[in-house]
């Protein structure tokens, strides 16, 4: 748990330095340059003004003396000009001759490089010079003189410009100190919350362990009222539930036990589902017994009835005793005529009705085509008319019909017989269920419905049963999986 929480908390806090270092960096160099820029132009302003006033004031005084030569009085009226223009500008003044010559300097040492802004004014442009070392900011300006269209003379000033940088140090500072104060403020916020969110964590993970290890009675301490604590209260109530579940389990066990004591009778009584095809067979045997010899037609589909039948009931055995009456799964192998079934099944199974006194009356399709397996499903009709014809009123009609409803095969079985009870519907497809009809036979041991059941599950179909008014009608349907890809082709 210790390692869950350092690591989660580890993960928080290391991902918040990143992000905010990266943020920081960011910041820092978007204020750096946006400061940065915002001086230069500052300077830049402030140097365009430092000329405008300055080349006016020169303009003025070589228009009131008409000198024919301005480059020589510029040389002889050097010292008084820079001097004026010095206290007029408030900046340090120097005067050059067009050679590059110094001629005058309010502040000489200031003067003594000869830096790119002079190169650039001995060319005619305008430029200046900007250093900065330790804390102080300076600027070298100069641009040429122009006297009636004719250069005459070079004026550099150098000005000071530490207060606005240092102004600009200032509020980075301050900008910066306010940047660690909201993240110590920040890391602190995300330190309790990961406090907050990793140490009810700890408590589920060790509540969890304890689940895990089969200790069902653990309690979790967790009393926030937040998404966590929610969290918390639903695994409470998922270890109260596993309670439960597990008494319920306890209680079912006893039961389990019963049905699988019943199960482990069915070798016994799997003759319940063999007696149908051998009704079958001694129908047809005592047919041609009595005028097979005088009906051909007779003879011949009597014998094909009990050679059929004598193989399915071959099979019957072999699958149930090979899977102890287990069903198969699912595993579309033919292609089955389902319409074909129902005929065969109905055709012979009117003899064991007549026997009962009771009827058969079919109707299908002319063909109804489905993916499945043919002995089980025609066990599946075997089973739903054999049903039908034990517990239907003597002398009425059992009606047999297929048809084609939506994409999928539909079989309806009614028969006219005691009305089943709403209790009994619920239970008749339960192994060994019988539903207390006083029409059943004593041989039967309620398997037939089951396994038909079994049959419909095997083939992705839906069986259903109704009983009212005397009359129960048991309804499938089956995919028609074939007809779809004939449609398609």
């Amino acid at each position: 748990m210790a390692n869950l929480k350092r690591s989660i908390q580890s993960k928080f806090l290391v991902g918040f330095l990143i992000i905010f270092g990266v943020f920081f960096l960011i910041l820092y160099l978007w204020m750096t340059a946006n400061i940065e820029s915002s001086n230069r132009n500052t300077v830049k302003s402030q140097l365009h003004d430092l000329k405008n006033n300055s080349n006016s004031y020169i303009q003025q005084s070589f228009l009131t003396h008409h000198f024919t030569n301005d480059a020589i009085y510029l040389t002889q009226i050097a010292e008084e000009l820079g001097s004026e223009l010095h206290h007029a500008t408030s900046s340090e003044v120097a005067l050059y001759s067009l050679s590059g010559e110094l001629i005058y300097a309010s502040k000489p040492a200031l003067f003594e490089s000869d830096s790119e802004d002079l190169g650039l004014a001995l060319t005619g442009k305008t430029a200046f010079t900007l250093t900065r070392s330790d804390g102080k900011a300076a600027a070298l300006f100069a641009y040429p003189v122009v006297v009636q269209g004719d250069k005459i003379g070079i004026v550099r000033f150098a000005k000071d410009f530490t207060p606005l940088y240092s102004d600009s140090a200032q509020m980075q500072r301050t900008i910066g100190w306010t940047a660690l104060a909201v993240f110590a403020a920040a890391f602190l916020f995300s330190t309790l919350l990961s406090r907050h969110i990793t140490i009810p964590l700890s408590k589920l993970t060790k509540a969890s362990t304890e689940v895990a290890n089969g200790n069902l009675k653990v309690r979790i301490g967790v009393k926030q009222q937040d998404e966590v604590g929610r969290l918390a209260a639903n695994f409470s109530r998922m270890i109260e539930k596993l309670r439960e579940q597990f008494a319920i389990i306890e209680q079912e066990r006893d039961r389990l036990d019963a049905l699988n004591q019943h199960r482990k009778r069915f070798f016994d009584q799997v003759t319940h589902e063999l007696k149908t095809p051998l009704t079958t067979i001694i129908g047809y045997a005592d047919m041609i017994r009595m005028k097979g010899a005088r009906d051909p037609v007779l003879l011949d589909k009597g014998i094909n009835h009990i050679l059929n039948e004598s193989k399915r009931l071959h099979e019957m055995v072999l699958e149930l005793l090979e899977k102890s009456g287990a069903a198969d799964t699912y595993d579309a192998t033919a292609i089955v005529d389902m319409a074909r079934i129902v005929q065969d099944v109905c055709e012979a199974m009117t003899m064991k009705a007549k026997r009962y006194k009771k009827t058969i009356s079919c109707r299908t399709p002319n063909e109804m085509l489905l993916y499945g397996k043919p002995d089980r499903l025609r066990q599946l009709v075997i089973n739903l008319v054999d049903n039908a014809i034990k517990y239907a009123y003597a002398h009425t009609e059992i009606d047999v019909a297929a048809e084609l409803v939506q994409g999928q095969g539909r079989l309806i079985v009614s028969n006219q017989g005691e009305t089943i009870d709403a209790d009994h519907l619920k239970r008749i497809f339960e192994p060994y269920y019988r539903a207390g009809h006083d029409l059943a036979e004593a041989a039967s041991v309620g398997l037939g419905l089951h396994i038909c059941k079994s049959i419909v599950d095997e083939h992705q179909g839906k069986i259903e049963i109704t009983s009212d008014n005397e009359q129960t009608d048991v309804e499938i349907y089956l995919p028609l999986t074939i007809v779809e890809e004939r449609g398609q082709q």
